[in-house]
């Protein structure tokens, strides 16, 4: 195929599946980090400390660490669209589920289940994208699915502030909140079942032509890697560059969840704004993460550089937050400064992932990539727990937030140790 119809496929294959799965991830995360705008009632409705909300918020990525790595594979063994399906159904039960928690011992358990339930969705996605987008092409996608993350802080913010307002049936509005976003999620996995295709091979919407050139494509791509050195999933999880890679992302991700957790909540202490004002202006990291996201991850496909489109982000975000803390009396300055701190925990996530697939293929890929996210989440568990433990320890966000920094700061200057595309390729 001439270029020109080499890159009409790829869009074609970008317009038909990355919509799709960017509204599934969309719901995905707002079910993942609705509690934080629930947090703005639940707590004092439950008489929730703010230690027991952090370990509850936390907890989550305990039941997603569990069952992470199978999630993975059997997307890479089976057929993607049934597993995708029946995670995506199995959480949005549980999120509704969430609605009836009255305890601690209930919260801890209802996280733990939504964790579990949601395990090997983002890693398996990931996994999906290798059976459709060649290594070029890979940021790009991976940037637009992942610009769900800042997109569904933006639509999630408003929505969860005008849901917090209704008291329906004598319910208050932050378990209308659970029971309302954890219903889309079922009914898209019924969708999915029919609308993504494995492979491919069966994309009808595709020409013959079309469908044989991204499968040969892909073949050589795999065939390239297996060349330099074949590696048993085994031999993959003990690698060096993916334990390292895991000890980046585990770092990333307490800063991540850290801030996204409690940045309402410090957001309205700090201010004493209505639920709804507060909800308004804690999307605005995330619009900014949106173009983050977007331009980093098309800046390092065009440039094929991976580690310092990661490094920067994550050093620049560092940077602002430890500036927040400086300046915390001055609002405006602060609050300028952490919306770009929501920024960049977002802007690095779409040069990081292409990094394991360009030394792995196939199961090995696969089962990396859900190791790298399983354990990498737990700084899911940390963040959040760290920041609310430090606030119950001494009264104050600041210490949390400096664990928050620290880790942001650590995980950027350890991307700079992996090795770049070329040396990686030839070490195999």
């Amino acid at each position: 195929m001439p270029p020109i119809a080499d890159r009409a496929t790829v869009r074609k294959i970008a317009a038909r599946l990355l919509p799709f799965l960017f509204v599934l991830y969309i719901v995905a995360f707002l079910d993942r980090v609705n509690v934080s705008f629930a947090a703005l009632e639940m707590t004092n409705d439950l008489n929730f400390s703010d230690r027991v909300f952090g370990l509850g918020a936390g907890i989550f990525f305990v039941g997603y660490v569990m069952f992470e790595i199978p999630g993975a594979l059997l997307v890479e063994r089976r057929s993607a669209r049934k597993v995708i399906a029946r995670i995506l159904i199995s959480w949005g039960i549980v999120t509704v589920l969430v609605a009836l928690v009255r305890t601690p011992g209930q919260f801890y358990a209802a996280r733990f289940l939504l964790g579990a339930a949601e395990a090997g969705f983002f890693p398996g996605v990931l996994v999906y994208l290798t059976h459709w987008f060649r290594y070029e092409d890979r940021a790009k996608a991976a940037a637009l699915f992942m610009a769900a993350i800042p997109v569904a802080n933006v639509i999630g913010s408003p929505l969860a502030g005008a849901i917090l307002n209704v008291h329906w049936g004598g319910w208050p509005g932050w378990r209308w909140l659970f029971v309302l976003e954890g219903i889309p999620a079922v009914v898209l996995g019924f969708v999915t079942i029919h609308f993504l295709p494995d492979w491919p091979n069966e994309a009808k919407w595709l020409k013959a032509e079309e469908r044989e050139w991204i499968t040969q494509e892909l073949w050589r791509e795999k065939e390239l890697k297996l060349r330099l050195k074949r590696v048993s999933i085994g031999e993959a999880l003990r690698m060096p560059r993916v334990i390292l890679l895991t000890l980046i992302y585990f770092l990333s991700v307490t800063g991540i969840y850290g801030f996204a957790v409690w940045f309402p909540t410090i957001l309205k202490r700090a201010t004493g704004f209505s639920n709804f004002t507060v909800t308004l202006l804690a999307a605005l990291p995330y619009v900014a993460g949106v173009v983050a996201m977007l331009v980093n991850g098309w800046h390092s496909d065009g440039s094929r550089e991976r580690r310092w489109h990661t490094a920067i982000p994550l050093l620049v975000g560092a940077t602002c937050l430890g500036s927040a803390l400086l300046f915390s009396g001055e609002l405006a300055l602060a609050f300028a400064l952490m919306i770009v701190v929501g920024a960049c925990t977002t802007a690095f996530l779409p040069s990081f992932w292409p990094l394991p697939t360009e030394f792995l293929a196939e199961s090995a890929a696969a089962a990396s990539m859900g190791l790298i996210n399983a354990l990498g989440n737990l700084g899911g568990f940390l963040g959040p727990y760290a920041m609310g433990y430090l606030r119950s320890q001494t009264g104050s966000f600041a210490p949390g937030l400096v664990v928050l920094l620290t880790c942001m700061a650590a995980a950027g200057m350890l991307v700079l140790l992996v090795p770049a595309r070329k040396e990686a390729r030839l070490a195999g």
